[in-house]
């Protein structure tokens, strides 16, 4: 139940799919920002397994990923006491509501989402209803709670753009309903390039397993997919317009670290790519040990990981009943 307190805090929500091995840009663009703002906001964080069936799945893989991912949340520091923790389809209100939003979004503003092309590109044989639907699914993940804040990499502001039309054109045929969130996109970390191209975000779906740092990835393999990472022929460690490799490699390096370019182009003057990138590699490895450590205790406690998606999932759907009970009264449904 909520207290008059966590009422008064601005409400944010936030998810990653559990559709592969959860890398370094997962981390540093939204997890690890997530941990901070549990004290000053009323955080909400979801496992958005709804969202990854729109490309095949293997069952037991996506049923073992689900588990991962929600122990990877608490492993790199969200405290389930403090933020709640919970698996999407273990609230059903997720799935009405985005069919009511489907019904409220138009085809023309779906069909602009590069998501939609770009996985659409990438599966060819299996573009389904809700792959080009599903920024209806995440409008309603983030509407259900009437969220304030959604924290998101800089790729995901046209699906927050979109859910804010939605809401703004639900509440001005119904009246007011819905909040209207604002993406909440952190100074670094936003946006981790992949090391193999560093003009592309860093994805755990990369078929090149050497673009991306999984956040499980072994200490050895963290180092040498770092020495592997493309740069330039300049060999000189700086922050600069058209170094998009090593720009890259300074923000990794700068968002583990806490030090600014500046500092890090002093530390490397007059050394080469080589002890830079090592340092990087060193650096993130044994800042992802103690996170490692820990998800590997947990995994071993399955019965402990059911407990907080069971609690997490009472608490979301005590949360949401409220909205869905204004949106079918709004609608005109008959509700007993």
């Amino acid at each position: 139940m909520e207290n008059n307190q966590t009422e008064a805090k601005k409400v944010i929500f936030s998810g990653v799919q559990p559709s592969g091995l959860l890398t370094i840009g997962n981390y540093l663009g939204a997890i690890k920002n997530w941990v901070s703002l549990a004290d000053e906001y009323d955080c909400i964080y979801c496992v958005v397994d709804l969202h990854s069936i729109t490309v095949r799945q293997v069952p037991a893989e996506l049923r073992r990923r689900i588990y991962e991912t929600l122990a990877v949340y608490i492993a790199a520091g969200i405290d389930p006491e403090k933020s709640t923790l919970f698996v999407q389809s273990h609230n059903p209100a997720h799935a009405e509501l985005g069919w009511v939003l489907d019904c409220h979004t138009q085809f023309g503003e779906l069909s602009r989402m590069t998501q939609f092309k770009d996985k659409s590109a990438k599966h060819a044989d299996n573009i389904n209803a809700g792959l080009f639907t599903y920024p209806a699914l995440m409008a309603a993940d983030i509407l259900l709670y009437q969220t304030d804040l959604v924290p998101v990499g800089l790729d995901q502001k046209q699906h927050i753009e979109l859910a804010r039309d939605i809401a703004v054109r639900f509440n001005g045929i119904y009246g007011d309903t819905f909040k209207v969130p604002e993406g909440f996109i952190p100074q670094t970390g936003a946006k981790i390039a992949s090391l193999s191209d560093p003009t592309r975000k860093m994805s755990k779906s990369d078929p090149n397993a050497n673009g991306y740092v999984a956040i499980l990835d072994k200490k050895d393999d963290i180092i040498r997919k770092f020495k592997r990472a493309v740069t330039d022929s300049e060999a000189v460690v700086r922050f600069a317009e058209g170094k998009d490799g090593i720009n890259n490699l300074m923000n990794i390096y700068s968002c583990f670290t806490g030090k600014t370019h500046a500092e890090i182009e002093a530390e490397f003057a007059g050394k080469g790519y080589g002890d830079f990138k090592m340092a990087v590699g060193e650096t993130v490895a044994d800042k992802l040990a103690p996170i490692q450590a820990e998800f590997n205790r947990l995994m071993a406690d399955k019965a402990y990981l059911e407990s907080i998606m069971k609690q997490g999932a009472e608490v979301a759907a005590y949360r949401s009943k409220k909205t869905m009970r204004k949106v079918y009264k709004k609608l005109g449904f008959v509700q007993v």
